[in-house]
Parts: structure tokens; sequence; C-alpha cells
């Protein structure tokens, strides 16, 4: 359990209120606006699906993929010896043992570099839900104990209770939209190192059927 995870109830409680209040409207020209027509959900909504995000699972799921990585260099292992073959059908096939081999473990665009990269991508998912937690507990932590979620919880006056809420949605949602940007720049980023891995054909061309081989 996080700090997140502690002010969860009394953050959606508070939350909660402030939907209620925004459900009525907001003050004209307030900043709120931009940001709930940006988001499109309601500051109690967003919350309530944050708290669904956790960053185990996504480590996790780092360390599952690069465990899958030892079976490439088992294989790759398996396709170093080039055996004592020779004749044209010797060739080709050193030809595609070559071209299997940078396909399985050769850059960063082979099936293990990709790997690497969805490792890597699920790792920096992880602190980013990490770190985005974190902000997000700090900014639930200062409006809980701000003058306005008293005048949220009071509201005697509903001109008062609504600038309240709007000011507490703006607080909120303005670091959740941080921190969502902060994915679709990890999306953007990672985007090209995890496009699929595609077969580079051998130089050598087809191969050679039915031709001689000899050993030794």
């Amino acid at each position: 359990m996080d700090a997140l995870d502690r002010l969860a109830e009394p953050g959606l409680d508070l939350l909660a209120r402030v939907d209620a209040q925004l459900a009525a409207g907001a003050p004209e020209g307030h900043p709120v606006w931009p940001l709930l027509r940006r988001m499109q959900v309601l500051p109690g909504e967003a919350l309530r699906g944050f708290l669904d995000l956790h960053p185990a699972p996504l480590a996790t799921a780092g360390h599952a993929v690069r465990r899958l990585v030892r079976g490439y260099d088992d294989a790759c292992a398996a396709l170093t010896d080039a055996g004592i073959w020779s004749g044209p059908a010797a060739g080709a096939y050193g030809e595609a043992r070559a071209a299997l081999l940078r396909h399985l473990d050769e850059g960063p665009e082979s099936l293990a570099g990709r790997l690497e990269s969805t490792a890597g991508y699920a790792d920096a998912l992880a602190h980013w839900v990490e770190g985005s937690r974190l902000a997000v507990a700090r900014v639930l932590a200062e409006v809980l104990g701000s003058a306005e979620a008293v005048r949220v919880r009071a509201v005697t006056d509903p001109g008062v209770g609504t600038l309240a809420a709007a000011e507490i949605a703006t607080r909120v949602l303005s670091v959740l939209g941080v921190a969502y940007d902060g994915a679709e720049t990890l999306l953007r980023q990672w985007s090209p190192s995890l496009a699929e891995s595609s077969w580079r054909t051998p130089v050598g061309g087809s191969p050679y059927h039915g031709a001689s081989v000899r050993i030794g």
C-alpha cells in the first residue's frame, strides 16, 4: 500500500462532493473548464480510474519478458555451429542459418531486441505509474487539508461551494493531465522500438533445393 492507497478513501469522498457541485456547473471563465473539456471526466471519476494503476504488475511483466530472451540465446547457440558441411546445399543452409541468427538476436530489430525493448517499455511504464501515483497523492493531501475542502463539505452557499469545488477540481485534474501526458510521451518514444520484427531475407537468395551436400 502506497501513499495514494492510504488517501484514496477520503480523496474519493471529497471528490464525489466536488463532482456533485460541478454537475450543476462551474464559474464562467474558470480554469477548470479547459481541463474538463480536455479530460472529458469529472475529478472523482478520473481518480477512481487512476487508482487501478499499479507499478508492480508492469515491473513483473518486464522481468518475465526478459526471461524469454534466454530461449533465444539457447537457439542462437545451437545455430552458431556451422558444421563441417560443403557444397551448394551446405552454402544455402549457411545463408539461411546466418539469416535466422540475425532475425533471432542481431540488433534492436531482431526478436531478442524487440523483447528487450518490450521489457524496457514495461519498466518505463512502471516508473511512470510510481511517479504519477506519488504526484496524485501529494495533490490529494493538499486539497484534503485545504480551505476549499471545508467549504465543499459545508455547502451552505451553493455559489461558494461551486467555486471551491472548481478550485479543487483544477488542482486534481491538472496533476492527472500531466500524468497522462507522460504516458503518451512514453508511447511515442517507445513505439519505434516495439514495431514488429521483420524477416530479413538472406543475401544469397533462395535455397538450393535438390543440390548436394558433403559432410566432412
